[in-house]
């Protein structure tokens, strides 16, 4: 039996602590343990993306459709009407790194925009984090960490900060837009289980994918693959604007609970198309609000409007929020000589982010 999503109540006690820019545990002491060190700069902070790496061939994968092969008409219309009938929320991130001889530092602001009876609620989360291969500077400091492997190490903590951060400010009775894939990297197990945990609060976790160069689809039918250079280009040259291709379902041969259905959408003409994903339990237990939902995105995409940089607009509002958060603080002063609590007093935002 399909969950209720629409026509619930939402929760005050919830919605009270949202509107707010809250720090991670032990923040400042973190920033203390660095300022010790007295790190030589190398490269000043700079924005810097979450690299999760996609799936690419269909070499060790399972590969199939569960709808006929061709392109699904989208309904602005259908989608601005659901829009009103249910919450949403949108997660995305901002993140800066700078480099210095001793190690390197990465500081993230989390960010959700929801959407809960025609209003919006931003709640952000600062998290910092100092990476080393130096055992000496590590034996001195238990908040820097030790690693071979920044870049591994920097997406696992983000993965953890990611869930904790989405399940502690989660709605429930609402669906969730996630910036990135769900199945990737070593953040898969991490991913499935926010599902599981949202699934338990009623919440529907659906992953937006951009920039793809996936070939699962191409790899998997022999007609498609001398045709077609990657995924996404079989689905900008497949669909007109304002659909979707039918629905593939992916498994690994090696570790099956990897699963997920996809699709990809195509938003304007001229602008490359982008993919959704969500894990087989959502859609099974959801499956009778999934016509709707993939109206509602395609209505959220054509709200935001920005063909320079397509996003539904709660993932594009929670970015701008994320952004403008971590602008204001002045990263490398903030770790020669300053306090973050005197540069950003965990507070609540001040004005919307249109």
């Amino acid at each position: 039996m399909t969950k209720v999503i629409t026509g619930l109540e939402f929760d005050p006690e919830k919605l009270q602590r949202l509107n707010e820019v809250t720090l991670q545990d032990k923040f400042q002491e973190r920033l203390n343990e660095v300022r010790k060190i007295n790190v030589t700069i190398t490269q000043k902070p700079a924005p810097t993306e979450i690299l999760i790496p996609n799936l690419t061939s269909g070499g060790d994968q399972l590969v199939s459709s569960i709808e006929e092969i061709k392109g699904y008409d989208l309904i602005a219309r259908n989608g601005d009407i659901f829009s009103k009938q249910v919450g949403f929320g949108g997660y995305d991130e901002s993140k800066y790194k700078f480099l210095s001889l001793e190690g390197e530092a990465h500081i993230t602001c989390h960010s959700v925009a929801y959407y809960l009876n025609q209003d919006i609620f931003p709640v952000c989360k600062m998290t910092f984090y100092f990476y080393t291969r130096s055992k000496n500077i590590v034996d001195h400091s238990k908040l820097i960490k030790y690693t071979e492997d920044c870049s591994d190490q920097a997406n696992l903590d983000y993965a953890v900060d990611r869930n904790e951060f989405i399940e502690n400010y989660a709605i429930d009775n609402t669906i969730m837009f996630i910036d990135g894939p769900m199945i990737g990297g070593n953040i898969s197990s991490f991913s499935l289980k926010l599902v599981e945990d949202l699934h338990r609060k009623n919440i529907i976790p659906i992953f937006l994918v951009k920039n793809s160069d996936s070939n699962l689809v191409v790899d998997h039918y022999n007609e498609l693959r001398s045709h077609y250079n990657s995924d996404l280009h079989w689905a900008y040259t497949m669909l007109k604007q304002g659909q979707r291709s039918s629905l593939y379902h992916y498994t690994d041969k090696v570790n099956p609970a990897n699963t997920k259905l996809f699709c990809y959408y195509k938003s304007f003409k001229g602008i490359t198309p982008q993919r959704i994903e969500f894990h087989p339990d959502t859609y099974i237990l959801y499956k009778d609000y999934f016509p709707n939902i993939f109206d509602l995105l395609y209505y959220l995409l054509l709200l935001h409007g920005d063909k320079a940089n397509p996003q539904i607009r709660p993932i594009a509002v929670a970015e701008k929020y994320a952004r403008e958060i971590i602008k204001t603080i002045n990263i490398e002063l903030l770790l020669r000589n300053s306090s973050l609590i005197q540069t950003m007093n965990q507070g609540r935002f001040g004005g919307e982010v249109s």
